[in-house]
């Protein structure tokens, strides 16, 4: 190995592990993950330990554990992811995330979890009527939420993230409300507040073109979110990414790699990586992925070394869905190019619209511009 690829090996990542089994599938739910699949669960976890094993002397400094649904795996499972990640070379104060949906929780799952070195847990509750979880698909009730937040607490867990979604078809703005007034009560750490997107090729999107699914108008929606904002500002929540809002400190380390344009490693099926300059994927298909693991050699999909104007574009995009947006220092570093002679018409343009601020070193999207932030960060696409 030369010198280069040595330090390659030892260069710090972010882990991300994809586990795409799920109790059930939600109706709004486009992500590659399947329901009725658990006799590949086993032997998913063992192709997941060879993948895992991969990442090699590399620092790891953050990990998150999504889905799918984390949680729903077996213990057994579990066991064998645990022994693949003993054998990395995790850094020290290592943020360590696993998503989980009430229902799928237990107390000797958690317990393992701790064991493991498991620090975040980020909890998909979506809403607090029972009504519109059964009208999304979601296997749980508020209930079960309520006792496995309980369980969590009662372990010790330190920083929890709970999902929510609004523009839900059929919730109103008090159902809204009432969904952060009791979510808020609870003081997770961190909540994250999306907004349904309508995606092709899922349950909602064929009733939506049959008219059956009735959504909220869009001024409801946008009134649901500016509530959002001064509501969790008030009760101490600091938001720092378009969805995003943390308590002391506690944003989202690992999420914060792919808004910055850090590398990141993605383990399992249909998991995606940015390293070195590269982009690939895993194959999405649970059965081939087991078989590629008892080869002991993943394809990698989809391979795209990014030019720099990839790079430029994807810093850009991803970094303006942060509040305080981008560094332009950081931009002039990277890139060895001044941010102005690349973009400055873009950046003159929004600046005069009053969608866009420029703040000393940072440029960002205020209140307007986050409202209509695809159609902005579509004009930092250089090709």
């Amino acid at each position: 190995m030369s010198g280069e690829e040595d330090l390659n090996k030892k260069k710090t990542v972010s882990l991300y592990i994809n586990i795409p089994f799920c109790k059930k599938k939600c109706l709004y739910c486009d992500f590659p993950s399947y329901s009725g699949k658990e006799e590949f669960m086993l032997d998913y976890s063992k192709a997941l330990a060879r993948d895992i094993a991969l990442v090699g002397e590399r620092t790891v400094k953050t990990i998150f554990i999504g889905g799918g649904t984390p949680t729903y795996l077996p213990l057994e499972a579990w066991e064998n992811i645990h022994g693949a990640l003993k054998k990395l070379n995790l850094g020290s104060n290592i943020e360590f995330s696993v998503e989980g949906n009430p229902g799928t929780f237990t107390e000797k799952k958690l317990r393992l979890l701790k064991v493991m070195g498991v620090n975040r847990l980020s909890i998909g509750l979506q809403a607090w009527q029972d009504s519109l979880l059964k009208k999304i698909g979601r296997i749980h009730t508020v209930n079960d939420f309520l006792k496995g937040y309980e369980m969590a607490r009662n372990l010790e867990f330190s920083n929890i993230n709970v999902d929510l979604m609004f523009g839900l078809p059929g919730q109103t703005f008090e159902n809204w409300k009432e969904s952060l007034e009791n979510v808020a009560a609870l003081n997770p750490e961190h909540i994250s507040c999306y907004s349904l997107i309508v995606e092709a090729h899922t349950p909602f999107y064929n009733m939506y073109k049959s008219r059956e699914l009735k959504l909220p108008k869009e001024e409801e929606e946008r009134r649901m979110y500016y509530f959002t904002l001064e509501f969790l500002y008030k009760n101490g929540y600091n938001q720092y990414e378009i969805s995003n809002f943390a308590r002391n400190k506690k944003e989202c380390r690992h999420n914060l790699v792919y808004w910055d344009l850090k590398p990141y490693i993605g383990c399992g099926s249909g998991a995606h990586s940015y390293i070195d300059g590269r982009r690939y994927r895993r194959t999405s298909d649970i059965e081939k992925y087991i078989s590629e693991g008892s080869e002991g050699k993943f394809a990698e999909l989809d391979k795209h070394k990014n030019s720099i104007c990839d790079d430029m574009e994807e810093f850009m995009f991803m970094g303006l869905r942060k509040i305080n947006g981008i560094s332009i220092e950081d931009f002039n570093d990277r890139f060895n190019s001044n941010i102005y002679s690349i973009y400055g018409s873009v950046i003159d343009k929004y600046v005069k619209n009053g969608l866009l601020v420029v703040d000393g070193d940072r440029i960002y999207l205020n209140r307007r511009g986050i409202e209509v932030s695809n159609s902005v960060m579509c004009e930092f696409i250089l090709t």
